[in-house]
């Protein structure tokens, strides 16, 4: 009797929805194809069979390993330089033999006609490269050490790449190669919005960064990855140790990547006191106050000091020097009872209560907020510079723009340090899949400022309305390369990407499943190097939610979403026996639906509808128990989700 009962009611809503005309007129426009969203779709997978199909690495998995030391010297002047030696020991884990290798020479983007400067608008834009004629790396001698034997290497140059033809191939499986190589770069002022310097009124800042060349990629994904650096892309980075030396003249702080080595030698003995007692207290201190910066009781060293840091199992290291700075610090909190420290380096420009005097408050309260709900910050230390660039990211050292204040300020750094998360930790492309480390970062970034403060800086007004009028003209797609998006589209790496993992925790699994699916990526993938693919099937897999309905629209296409109330009916003309409702998705995507119905005698609830809803087809009826007419009825009340046409949102009753 039941699959009888079952039928009559599907016969009657076809009855139903072949006689309504409003109902037929609206079908007839609707984009929405059901196999476009749930027809089959299968991920690609590497050859090798180093990735699990739960989205994890997988027993095999493999990734090459690049340690490093590096002398450097910072040499003012007319052509303020940087002169170095690096020496890379090179582990090659994969199971090839590598004939050459590949290294990014990141400065080169600053030469006059670097591929950067070639497609950079006559208008100019927020990078800016434009080249100058001292620009980028001038690369000395290269010598290859491997299996007792040394010898010189010719390089081949081109554009921000290096190439080493070796003599012997290296042999993988975890052998070993040396390569030392002797540089020095003029110091761009706008280093593509990276790095550069700034004068202030007591001097230069510098903020360094892709100040050495670095060794690129070689995964299980696409072998070498030798993108160049052409200024929105960003990086793609091995993992490895830290051994640095930056020399530089005696009156400058050098702050940087890591743990400072020698404090005795670089420090006196009044900053190193309270440089201590900073690591232990919550409240900032100060290490260098306003009033002591240039006073030689604050720098008694004439010529040059050497400052040694270093950094274990990092991707990269960023570095600032001046004799302007402000420097304060502060104790940061882990989870796990750890220590660490977390401090700012400031020109008197930067200086006050409502601007960079909160700065390592900002800092501290973010490095606790993201260890807590993510993974713990795995490194003892980050500094925060104020310079030239507006907001800039590497692991330890954060760059933001000087004159920023209150709520931006505090954006800037949360963002900025949110990177030691997306991609300093969890180590995906950037050169090619931008939103999986800005779009990530981003969504985190919005529950720091929920939590910061008791929500001082948190934004209530970015509903998904305002961010869709971001992105809902481009005609490229969040899986676009940064170099290949349209010039004015790339805010949507940030603000659609982060939206998107929104939904999936706000309106699809809810917070509990969906934070530990995320944590459960992050966890699985810290210091490793995943691929959007194995972020799809880790969600898919820890959430216990086959989403490859939304992954495929909201990263793949620029498909929009456009639900609609196209009918409402009541059985037998009585609202007392319950009413038929049909809603239509009217675009090419799909999201479950919310619909607030409130009735005329008073009673409102919130219903919510599975994505299944439009697994079959674009229309869907189905019956609302009401008791009373319904006084209106409205898609999505809290506007969290990016429809196009908010005009068939509503309905209401008469």
């Amino acid at each position: 009797m039941r699959y009888l009962k079952l039928i009559n009611i599907f016969s009657a809503f076809a009855l139903f929805q072949l006689t309504n005309p409003a109902l037929a007129q609206t079908t007839d426009t609707v984009k929405y194809n059901h196999q476009d969203i749930f027809g089959p779709i299968t991920w690609p997978v590497t050859g090798q069979g180093t990735r699990s199909n739960n989205g994890q690495p997988s027993p095999t998995y493999w990734q090459n390993r690049a340690d490093y030391q590096i002398k450097a010297s910072l040499n003012e002047g007319r052509d303020t330089t940087i002169t170095g030696e690096v020496t890379i020991n090179y582990t090659n884990n994969s199971p090839d033999k590598l004939d050459y290798l590949w290294l990014q020479l990141d400065q080169n983007l600053f030469k006059p006609d670097s591929r950067g400067a070639a497609t950079t608008p006559i208008s100019g834009d927020r990078f800016d490269v434009r080249g100058f004629s001292r620009g980028g790396y001038h690369i000395g001698t290269v010598t290859v050490t491997y299996k007792g034997a040394t010898y010189n290497v010719t390089p081949v140059i081109t554009d921000a790449r290096m190439q080493l033809r070796l003599n012997t191939p290296l042999d993988g499986k975890g052998e070993k190669m040396q390569v030392k190589i002797n540089y020095d770069f003029a110091i761009p002022f706008y280093g593509a919005d990276r790095m550069g310097r700034k004068k202030f009124k007591q001097g230069y800042v510098y903020e360094i960064a892709e100040w050495y060349p670095r060794m690129c990629v070689y995964d299980d994904a696409e072998g070498w990855n030798t993108l160049p650096y052409m200024g929105l892309g960003e990086f793609y980075c091995e993992y490895g140790d830290f051994d640095y030396y930056i020399t530089a003249p005696a009156n400058m702080i050098v702050v940087g990547s890591g743990d400072l080595q020698n404090p005795q030698e670089v420090l006196s003995p009044e900053q190193l006191s309270r440089l201590n007692k900073a690591k232990a207290s919550d409240k900032t201190q100060m290490i260098i106050s306003a009033d002591e910066v240039g006073k030689a009781a604050t720098r008694p060293f004439k010529g040059t000091l050497t400052w040694h840091y270093k950094m274990e199992n990092s991707r990269d290291i960023a570095w600032g020097a001046s004799n302007a700075f402000i420097w304060d610090a502060a104790q940061v909190n882990f989870p796990s009872g750890r220590k660490g420290v977390a401090m700012s380096a400031y020109p008197v420009e930067s200086s006050g209560s409502d601007a960079w005097g909160r700065s390592t408050e900002y800092l501290k309260n973010s490095m606790e907020i993201y260890s807590k709900a993510y993974f713990e910050y795995p490194w003892n230390s980050a500094v925060n510079v104020s310079g030239v660039a507006l907001g800039m990211e590497y692991p330890g050292a954060i760059f933001c723009l000087s004159n920023l204040k209150k709520g931006q300020l505090w954006g800037d750094v949360t963002h900025e340090i949110g990177h030691n998360w997306f991609p300093m930790i969890v180590g995906s492309n950037e050169r090619k899949y931008m939103w999986q480390d800005e779009g990530f970062n981003t969504f985190i970034n919005e529950y720091a400022s929920q939590q910061f403060n008791n929500g001082e800086y948190d934004d209530k007004s970015k509903h998904a309305q305002t961010i869709l009028a971001g992105f809902r003209r481009s005609k490229d797609p969040l899986m676009t390369a940064p170099e290949a998006i349209g010039l004015n589209d790339y805010g949507q790496y940030y603000e659609k990407t982060a939206l998107g993992l929104d939904m999936l925790r706000n309106v699809v699994l809810g917070p509990d499943r969906f934070d530990y699916a995320f944590r459960e990526y992050v966890k699985h993938w810290a210091f490793k190097h995943p691929l959007p693919y194995d972020f799809f099937r880790a969600m898919n897999d820890a959430a216990g939610e086959d989403l490859n309905w939304f992954w495929k629209p909201w990263f793949f296409t620029t498909w929009k979403l456009d639900q609609a109330i196209t009918n409402v009916k009541y059985i037998d003309d009585n609202a007392a026996k319950g009413a038929l409702i049909t809603l239509t998705n009217n675009e090419k995507m799909a999201m479950p639906v919310d619909l607030k119905i409130t009735q005329a005698n008073g009673t409102t609830e919130t219903l919510h509808l599975p994505v299944n809803v439009w697994q079959r087809g674009g229309v869907w009826t189905f019956k609302y128990p009401s008791t009373s007419t319904i006084k209106s009825i409205v898609i999505d009340p809290d506007h969290q989700l990016p429809d196009v046409d908010l005009r068939n949102n509503a309905y209401y009753g008469n």
